[in-house]
C-alpha cells in the first residue's frame, strides 16, 4: 500500500535535465562586446550563444550593412525615374515637332539630344560603381 502510483499526468521528464550553473562576471568593455557578437550571432538566448562559443559549435552571424541598402535603394529609385524619361522622350519630340516651327524645333531636339548624350553616361558611371560595390561586396563576405 505504500507503493507510489505514476501520475499519468504534469509534464515529460527530460532525458537529460540541465543541473549544473555557472556564472560568468563581465566588466562593462567586456560586456558591451559580449552583447555585440550576442545580437550578431542571431542566437535566441545569451546562454546559448555562450554555450555555441564555448564549445565551438559552428553558428550564424548576420549583418546588413544599412549603406548598401540605402545605394540600392536610391539605385533602384534612379533607375525608376530614367525610364519615366525615356517614355516622355516621345512625347516631348512630338509636341515640339506640333508647337514649333521646323527650324527651332531642330535647335531644341539638338539640347535635348546633349542631355540625353550625358544622362546616358551618367547611367553608365551608375552602373560602374555599382559592379564596384558588388566586387567589393563579394570579396567581404568571403
Amino acid at each position: 500500500m505504500n507503493e507510489k502510483k505514476t501520475k499519468k499526468t504534469g509534464r515529460n521528464p527530460k532525458p537529460d535535465t540541465k543541473t549544473h550553473c555557472v556564472m560568468v562576471r563581465f566588466d562593462s568593455c567586456e560586456w558591451n562586446r559580449f552583447l555585440s557578437m550576442y545580437e550578431k550571432s542571431g542566437v535566441y538566448a545569451r546562454a546559448v550563444f555562450l554555450k555555441e562559443h564555448f564549445f565551438g559549435r559552428a553558428f550564424k552571424v548576420l549583418t546588413v550593412d544599412k549603406t548598401l541598402v540605402d545605394y540600392y535603394t536610391k539605385l533602384s529609385d534612379f533607375h525608376a525615374q530614367f525610364r519615366a524619361i525615356g517614355t516622355n522622350y516621345n512625347q516631348v519630340v512630338k509636341e515640339l515637332r506640333c508647337h514649333y516651327s521646323e527650324k527651332k524645333a531642330m535647335a531644341l531636339l539638338f539640347k535635348l539630344e546633349n542631355y540625353t548624350v550625358e544622362l546616358v553616361k551618367l547611367s553608365h558611371r551608375i552602373v560602374e560603381l555599382s559592379r564596384e560595390l558588388e566586387e567589393k561586396w563579394s570579396q567581404k563576405s568571403v
